[in-house]
């Protein structure tokens, strides 16, 4: 039995990866980490939060923070020099790696598949469904219509791979770079949860 040991969710928008994530970690008995991580990262680089949710999942903007000398509420130094878009990834990488040594931890999101790709005992896991399921659970959580939920979905996804491809050098939701991959379309977000959580007791060897 491994007493510590860490599950990485990623997962397309509107597929049911976060439900499927708060019910591992209530079964499994593991600290869930979604935006829990910036505010770490910010407690641990001494720069504001704010600067981390800007930047969370995506790349490109910090450039034009940089060279236009946007105020960073927070850090000591008012404005911006001396950081780099890398920095705050490292600073969460940095996080996901410390937590993930000290605890049992599901990641969602934030490259930490790949972060954590040399540690052993960690399972990562991709959740994708068919686009009209998505779209049916994004109209019903954000009370939008159809053309709508489609925008969002299409915007998220693509920020999303962009930021995965651009720090991991990999494409994000490619089956070799994942453990197991599930369509949650036709059983839902409970029996993919059941069926992660056996996998994860075989694949982990836990209790």
């Amino acid at each position: 039995m491994n007493d510590i040991f860490s599950i990485t969710i990623g997962r397309e928008i509107g597929s049911g990866g976060n439900e499927i994530a708060q019910i591992l970690a209530s079964r499994l008995d593991c600290v869930l980490y979604d935006k829990q991580i910036l505010a770490l990262a910010a407690k641990e680089s001494g720069f504001s939060e704010k600067l981390f949710e800007r930047h969370d999942e995506r790349h490109g903007w910090l450039h034009n923070l940089i060279f236009n000398k946007v105020p960073i509420i927070g850090h000591a130094n008012y404005y911006s020099e001396g950081i780099t878009q890398g920095s705050l990834f490292q600073f969460q990488s940095d996080v996901i790696r410390k937590e993930s040594a000290e605890k049992r931890c599901i990641f969602i999101g934030r490259c930490a598949d790949y972060i954590l790709r040399d540690k052993p005992n960690n399972l990562n896991v991709f959740i994708y469904a068919d686009m009209e399921f998505k779209v049916k659970n994004i109209m019903q959580r954000k009370q939008c219509d159809e053309e709508s939920a489609r925008r969002i979905i299409r915007e998220g996804e693509r920020i999303r791979s962009e930021f995965y491809d651009y720090y991991t050098g990999q494409k994000w939701g490619d089956k070799q770079y994942y453990d197991i991959c599930i369509n949650s379309t036709e059983i839902g977000t409970q029996a993919c949860a059941e069926y992660i959580i056996q996998f994860a007791k075989r694949f982990l060897k836990i209790d």
